[in-house]
């Protein structure tokens, strides 16, 4: 017997044995246990290396997994419920499998939903409390009295509540691009993405990301988009911070996580740290290059950037994996621009090339 996690059996997996009353899938003759993880590690590898499973055949599959058919059901029956199977077009009750991160955001969207409305709930008690406790009383803000959030839905959430209480502006300040800081660690982008959409078409936003978007396909992708929903995005050699400043009064400070600890976001209200960080944006803004969706790869004074970036680093005697640290990029890209800049010197140590061309960038700059 599998039980699913909605009120009702998804279609799917009703095709997949009998739905009873209470909304459980049940096929005759299983044994009523979950499936382990193993079971649906190798089911979904199955149906993502064949592109489908068929209910029909699964006597089949379990010989050719060294698994039973119950298993193999049940494993089937709990990937439809977590959508990474669904039900093919052609109407026979084939399974295909679906994208993870596709399957992980029709899983995930009802959570942060019902985050949201919790949210409101909570601040429309909150206000109602305030109106009768006089301007005393008061919230400190459309976030009422949120410290921190931790967790990649939370944080997302967090970020588009701020994103809907803002009137006029707003300025993201996104390092990284694609290019988490170590493995396993969410992405800026994923974290980004829906507060960025919540925003109103009226209100001017600024996005701040570096360089390395400009030549990353996923991450061009995703600047065009912004710039075309209204958005107007500069490049610079590296973010140093992951935030937004919503009507330059709060901030929502984000920490990415590093795959060992989840990522956390933090709003501050405090104008001191609220023009902190507004300053850093402006000064940064001030500096950085348009980008133009139909331009590609890196414009001049981009790689002129990145060359004194990598000189400059590269005589620090830094590693390859600290300066793609430092420059927001992978260690095999940052490899590649190392060996065409020390080719281009005729340097023999990577040492040498980030002095001879710091001196010579000196150099030119003194001559301008």
């Amino acid at each position: 017997m599998i039980t699913g996690t909605t009120d009702a059996a998804p279609p799917a997996a009703a095709r997949l044995g009998v739905v009873r009353p209470d909304g459980a899938v049940q096929r005759a003759g299983l044994p009523e246990r979950p499936p382990d993880s193993d079971a649906l590690v190798v089911v979904y590898q199955y149906a993502t290396r064949r592109g489908a499973l068929s209910p029909s055949a699964l006597d089949g599959v379990a010989a050719e997994l060294g698994l039973s058919p119950g298993e193999v059901f049940a494993a089937a029956a709990r990937l439809v419920e977590l959508h990474m199977l669904r039900t093919g077009d052609e109407g026979d009750g084939t399974l295909v499998p679906l994208d993870p991160r596709a399957a992980a955001t029709l899983l995930i969207s009802p959570i942060e939903r019902a985050i949201l409305q919790q949210r409101e709930v909570a601040d429309r008690l909150r206000a109602r409390i305030d109106s009768i406790a006089g301007p005393a009383g008061a919230a400190p803000g459309p976030l009422g009295v949120i410290d921190q959030v931790e967790g990649e839905a939370e944080v997302r959430g967090l970020l588009r509540l701020a994103a809907a209480e803002c009137h006029t502006e707003a300025a993201v300040l996104r390092p990284g691009g694609d290019v988490p800081a170590a493995e396993g660690a969410t992405p800026v982008s994923a974290l980004f993405d829906g507060c960025c959409g919540a925003l109103d078409g009226a209100i001017g936003v600024r996005v701040l990301a570096p360089h390395r978007d400009r030549a990353d396909f996923a991450s061009r992708t995703r600047a065009t988009r912004l710039v075309e929903g209204g958005a107007e995005l500069r490049t610079v050699r590296a973010v140093p911070q992951a935030a937004v400043v919503f009507d330059r009064a709060l901030a929502v400070v984000v920490d990415p996580g590093d795959g060992v600890r989840p990522p956390t976001a933090r709003p501050v209200t405090d104008p001191a740290m609220v023009r902190c960080l507004i300053d850093m944006f402006e000064v940064l803004w001030e500096s950085a290059s348009p980008f133009v969706p139909d331009d590609t790869g890196y414009a001049e004074d981009i790689a002129d950037d990145f060359q004194r970036s990598i000189a400059q680093l590269m005589s620090q005697g830094l590693t390859d994996e600290a300066v793609a640290r430092r420059l927001g990029m992978s260690v095999r890209t940052c490899r590649r621009h190392i060996a065409a800049l020390m080719r281009s010197l005729d340097s023999v140590s990577r040492f040498q090339a980030g002095v001879q061309l710091a001196q010579r960038l000196s150099a030119e700059s003194v001559v301008a």
